[in-house]
């Protein structure tokens, strides 16, 4: 039998899907031959497949709500799930700078999007017996920038912990779970929260910038990565020649952590 990257005749959902390693995971999988329904808060101007765009607020349950029904009305089931979306925007000061507010949306954002997601999507695909999520988590789980993403931090360790779990209950059922932790990747969100370090503590953004890179303790490759390395990552996880693979963590982060 061959075994083949194509992913032609199935349908995906990436959320974040129209900017940074959202918007790279979606169109390589477009590329291996995917239907690839994307999600953001909204449509960019001059989208290209504004039929297969929802757009919604996924870190509310409506949001969540909003996505699960356009799936089902448009396919029924889907045969891969990437939840890429995250971030942080909490303001810089460590633990004492976090709100209640602030807990709230980031554990919303960075956590609670992909259960909400999951509990209504999944069920379609363990009744068919097959299917592929992969959770994009991030390093920080495991080296927690306490002074600017610690709540963001904490969220993705919470889906890591989360993803495993699923895994070890739904591969009997056929659906495999995996998740993909990048480290410092070159997008505007990590450009946005270099200025925002910057503004919160009134330093340069050259100074910001070495502040994260000190607290990861460097990147050994010497460059940030690019959402399309990412993107390359997910689409070998999610096509058959991963079909072993499952409950595992890919960190993608140019050796920042030294030992796994």
């Amino acid at each position: 039998m061959t075994i083949s990257d194509s992913l032609g005749g199935r349908t995906a959902l990436v959320t974040g899907g129209t900017k940074g390693a959202g918007a790279a995971i979606a169109t390589r999988l477009r590329e291996a031959g995917a239907t690839v329904m994307a999600t953001a808060r909204s449509m960019p101007d001059g989208y290209d497949c504004p039929e297969l765009f929802v757009a919604a607020d996924l870190s509310t349950p409506g949001g969540a709500t909003a996505v699960i029904e356009r799936v089902r009305d448009l396919w029924g089931r889907l045969d891969i799930v990437v939840h890429t979306l995250g971030g942080s925007e909490a303001p810089s000061g460590g633990y004492a700078a976090l709100s209640e507010a602030d807990w709230a949306f980031e554990l919303n954002l960075n956590l609670l999007a992909a259960v909400r997601l999951d509990r209504g999507l999944l069920p379609a695909m363990t009744a068919h017996g097959a299917g592929v999520v992969v959770h994009v988590t991030s390093i920080q789980a495991r080296m927690p920038l306490f002074d600017a993403t610690l709540a963001y931090a904490a969220a993705k360790a919470a889906l890591t912990t989360y993803s495993k779990g699923l895994a070890n209950e739904l591969g009997p059922r056929g659906v495999r779970v995996n998740t993909v932790a990048p480290g410092w990747i070159d997008t505007e969100a990590s450009k946005a929260l270099v200025a925002r370090i910057s503004k919160g503590q009134q330093i340069s953004e050259a100074a910001a910038r070495q502040q994260i890179l000190d607290g990861l303790g460097g990147i050994p490759i010497g460059r940030p990565a690019q959402p399309t390395e990412v993107a390359e990552l997910v689409a070998f996880l999610v096509c058959d020649r991963a079909a072993s693979i499952n409950g595992a963590e890919f960190v993608i982060d140019g050796g920042t952590i030294p030992t796994t």
